[in-house]
């Protein structure tokens, strides 16, 4: 059985029931190629440990179409969240970008260093082009 069912029965005892939960990413793939599984699990445990369900899944990876594909389960998401379970870091971007959760305030940071870094690289073309034109009219 590769997940345990979501109730927790039969996992080590059911001590799962009262132990802290969160929704995190399980790395899966290999070296090189990672995809992660969107998982609920006990809060502390190892990524080798058994989760108590998979809620999704996530391809960092660009495509032909260069997209990153995400599937999420909201339906249990949404149950999830209702008994108390928080989010790791990276899980709150990802649902934040799905539109499900408000956006991570790290996912604005990252934009707005995208962004400088953007106007950075377009402002030293420009001065290369300046620089060009200046030496070709001599």
């Amino acid at each position: 059985m590769l997940f345990p069912p979501a109730s927790g029965v039969g996992v080590t005892g059911g001590f799962i029931i009262k132990a802290p939960k969160v929704i995190r990413l399980l790395r899966k793939g290999c070296t090189n190629r990672p995809f992660y599984h969107i998982v609920v699990a006990v809060s502390g445990n190892h990524q080798s440990r058994p989760v108590i369900e998979q809620l999704g899944t996530y391809d960092p990876m660009p495509n032909e179409q260069n997209e990153r594909l995400v599937s999420l389960n909201f339906e249990r998401i949404s149950y999830w969240i209702g008994n108390g379970v928080t989010f790791s870091t990276p899980t709150a971007q990802l649902l934040g970008l799905a539109g499900y959760l408000p956006i991570h305030p790290t996912s604005y940071i990252s934009a707005w260093r995208n962004r400088q870094k953007l106007e950075e690289e377009k402002a030293k073309e420009l001065e290369i082009s300046e620089q060009k034109e200046a030496n070709a009219s001599q």
